[in-house]
């Protein structure tokens, strides 16, 4: 007996955008529900529980993407893919900041927007009510536990800050993580704003952890917007 298709929301006021997202997913099996305004699209939330919100943020209307992520976010955890102009990076930090998982800049192929919707899905149930005791990716372990970190087997001295970074982004692995959310979360909202502290540390655990450090592929860069852990 198959299993019932994932719903997918797509939230767009270009139609030419909205129906393009729409044929791709339908395409991999996915049941779409489509809305064009802020409004129509918590009613549909509302009505369908779907399982992944694709979430323009620029959008007219009494209620624009920004505002519709605080409201899903209110309703429960479900992975939230904000589409953003190159011009909109304000509003894309911000959806973040608001709990959002990832993000996707206009224009973007249909192979990246399925690659990120597979991998938002895959994340939730996953991630889902666990208290997870370990990470593992490659030859990259994280004992949460004991607070241990090993490469190929040989554990990798790191500093109180610099554990705890890795702690966050290992957590939330995948996940687009702002500059904010791990200033906040490692050293406290007081130092949210801080970007060039975070910086510094990130350099120094990814010189610890990295195969090449100024070629990193796990601790990856989102340009003027955070950090992604990156699963080998």
């Amino acid at each position: 007996m198959s299993s019932s298709p994932v719903t997918v929301l797509v939230v767009d006021d270009e139609l030419e955008i909205l129906r393009a997202v729409r044929m791709g997913l339908v395409a991999q099996g996915y049941n779409v529900i489509v809305a064009e305004r802020g409004d129509k699209a918590l009613e549909r939330f509302d009505a369908h529980s779907p399982a992944l919100v694709i979430l323009d943020v620029m959008m007219p209307g009494d209620l624009d993407g920004l505002d519709v992520c605080r409201e899903i976010r209110t309703r429960g955890d479900v992975p939230i893919i904000i589409l953003s102009a190159r011009s909109g990076e304000s509003q894309k930090v911000a959806a973040l900041d608001m709990g959002a998982d990832d993000y996707l800049t206009k224009p973007f192929g249909m192979d990246e927007m399925l690659a990120r919707v597979r991998a938002a899905l895959r994340r939730a149930p996953a991630n889902k009510g666990q208290d997870l005791t370990s990470f593992v990716t490659g030859d990259l372990s994280v004992d949460y536990l004991r607070r241990v970190v090993t490469k190929s087997g040989e554990e990798v001295k790191l500093t109180k800050l610099e554990y705890e970074i890795l702690n966050y982004l290992t957590r939330n692995a995948d996940r687009v993580i702002t500059h904010r959310q791990l200033l906040s979360a490692v050293w406290g909202p007081e130092y949210s704003e801080d970007t060039q502290l975070l910086r510094v540390h990130v350099g120094h655990l990814r010189q610890k952890i990295e195969d090449v450090p100024a070629r990193p592929k796990l601790i990856v860069t989102e340009p003027a917007v955070g950090y992604r852990f990156r699963l080998s």
